[in-house]
């Protein structure tokens, strides 16, 4: 039974228990080992699952966005194509826009363009309009001009006159409007005045005439030397040509020198600003420029008045030493025949000193602003004169023939836009064409034979210019002295000695700006016209206006 049995002992006991414990842990261990094995098992299994499914993924993401991708590049292929299309509307668009600017630009321009030129036209024909308007006041003022001198010829007294020299003049005259005297110059009778009304009763600015008294005031007052050169100062011309081209420049310094208050004594001297004591009614006295010191009253005779007739006597007096006679119409048949002179004084002046015009005044006539309108050779002795006054233009010739002993002296004054002091001279030329029979000129006289100091040339250059170019108001011509501008109140000795000598042969233009015009130029238009008609006997008669009647109404019966 021991056998079966047998004893244990505590060793064993603990071996064994230890043995089972031992056994019971690897058994556990193996359990789960084995568990955990079986566990591992599907998570390996999870794990390729999830990389498999990853991988899937992955390339289904890379599939995906290949196709966005793809899908992007289209859109914004599309994207571009769309901006390009839509650069493309745009531009086309803006080409539309622009072509629409464009075109509504250049309406706008043609627009603007048609305005400009319809301005341009109604400007023109503005222009044209006062152009014509002007054109006819002009020649409604030249036939007032004609009109009136047709009227007051017509008026005229002839009573007493010489008919032939009358209608010599009248025939002269012409289709001028103006006046003619002719006055036998050393005596005073009065063989004709055509147009009475401007040639006793009216006054008329003298314009370049007015240098004969400047040149004698200027010679007495020792102003001007023998020579004819100006004291003290060193211009280039002298007097007789300065007489013959109408220097305003030389007579403007001649002036200066002399001053306003000597300058209405030696016009007084010479019979301007009174009356001439001819036997006709309403004669004019003239006017005088008191107060004015500008120097065009030397050269252009600015603010003077002065009637054909004075002029007459003005000449008449140069001429034949210093007498001044009276104007006197024969009244009767034994008048006419037995007429006796009358003197109004003697110029208290030196004789010498009023010769010394003469040689400027042949020179006028000879080769300087007369030689076209007059016969030098018929010892023609005279001065030229062209200005604005009275709103038109003035020309002017007072002369006297024959020169070394003057019997007429011949004043005429003509009106209108064309007018000028040639054309004046001209009418007198025609008239001392008619007298050359009565005038007995002598071409030998020593007194008859002047020389101007200028050649050939340039005397005809000077002679051609109009000795008063108002209409441009140059107040100093192209012979007028290149020195200092002349300033009212200097003296000739302060102008000298501002100016340095030069050996210029000729004068050039004076400054101008200081020089201003003092006349009035304004013209005034008379709106009526008057005709005239001659009848048989060669009597100038008014025409009626006809009678305005009204046309005769015949009604059917």
């Amino acid at each position: 039974m021991k056998l079966m049995c047998p004893r244990f002992s505590p060793f064993q006991a603990y071996f064994a228990l230890f043995l089972a414990i031992f056994l019971l842990i690897s058994g556990a261990q193996a359990q789960s080992r084995k568990s955990s094995a079986r566990t591992k098992k599907p998570v390996a299994k999870k794990k390729e699952t999830s990389a498999k499914d990853a991988k899937k993924d992955s390339r289904k993401e890379k599939a995906t966005a290949k196709k966005d991708s793809r899908k992007d590049s289209k859109k914004e292929k599309l994207t571009a194509k769309e901006r390009s299309r839509d650069k493309d509307s745009d531009k086309k668009s803006s080409k539309k826009e622009s072509k629409r600017d464009r075109a509504a630009a250049r309406a706008a321009a043609r627009k603007a363009e048609e305005e400009r030129r319809q301005a341009i036209l109604a400007e023109k024909r503005r222009r044209e309009e006062a152009a014509r308007i002007a054109r006819e006041r002009k020649l409604a003022f030249e036939r007032g001009l004609h009109t009136e001198t047709l009227e007051n010829i017509a008026k005229d007294e002839t009573d007493g006159e010489d008919l032939q020299v009358r209608r010599a003049a009248v025939n002269a005259l012409g289709s001028h409007a103006g006046t003619v005297v002719v006055m036998e110059a050393q005596t005073g009778k009065v063989l004709t005045v055509v147009n009475q009304d401007w040639g006793i009763r009216s006054g008329f600015k003298p314009c370049s005439t007015i240098k004969l008294v400047t040149g004698v005031a200027g010679l007495s007052e020792n102003v001007i030397d023998g020579e004819g050169n100006i004291n003290g100062s060193n211009y280039r011309m002298q007097l007789q040509d300065a007489l013959a081209f109408s220097n305003n420049g030389y007579f403007q310094r001649v002036g200066s020198d002399l001053g306003n208050g000597k300058m209405i004594a030696y016009a007084k001297q010479l019979g301007l600003g009174e009356p001439t004591g001819i036997n006709a009614p309403g004669e004019y006295a003239g006017r005088l420029p008191y107060g004015n010191n500008n120097a065009r009253i030397y050269s252009h005779g600015d603010d003077f008045e002065v009637t054909p007739l004075q002029l007459a006597v003005l000449v008449s007096a140069i001429s034949n030493g210093g007498k001044r006679v009276v104007p006197q119409i024969p009244q009767a048949k034994f008048e006419t025949t037995n007429f006796r002179s009358r003197y109004r004084a003697q110029v208290n002046l030196p004789e010498h000193d009023l010769q010394g015009m003469l040689p400027g005044m042949i020179g006028a006539a000879e080769y300087g602003t007369a030689r076209r309108g007059v016969d030098h050779s018929l010892g023609i002795a005279g001065k030229t004169g062209s200005c604005i006054a009275k709103g038109s233009w003035v020309g002017l010739f007072a002369s006297v023939a024959p020169v070394e002993n003057p019997k007429y002296s011949v004043v005429v004054i003509t009106r209108g836009q064309g007018e000028r002091g040639k054309y004046a001279a001209a009418v007198a030329g025609k008239i001392y064409n008619v007298l050359a029979p009565r005038l007995g000129h002598n071409p030998n006289s020593d007194v008859a034979r002047v020389k101007s100091a200028v050649d050939a040339r340039t005397a005809a250059k000077m002679a051609d210019e109009d000795d008063d170019d108002d209409a441009a108001d140059t107040d100093a011509n192209a012979n007028a002295s290149p020195e200092a501008p002349i300033i009212v109140g200097q003296s000739q000795q302060q102008i000298a000695t501002a100016q340095p000598e030069d050996e210029r042969p000729l004068p050039k233009p004076v400054n101008k700006t200081l020089i201003k015009r003092t006349g009035n130029s304004k013209a005034v238009f008379p709106p009526v016209v008057i005709t005239y008609r001659k009848d048989a006997d060669g009597n100038f008669t008014r025409e009626q206006p006809a009678e305005k009647t009204r046309p005769r109404v015949v009604k059917n019966k």
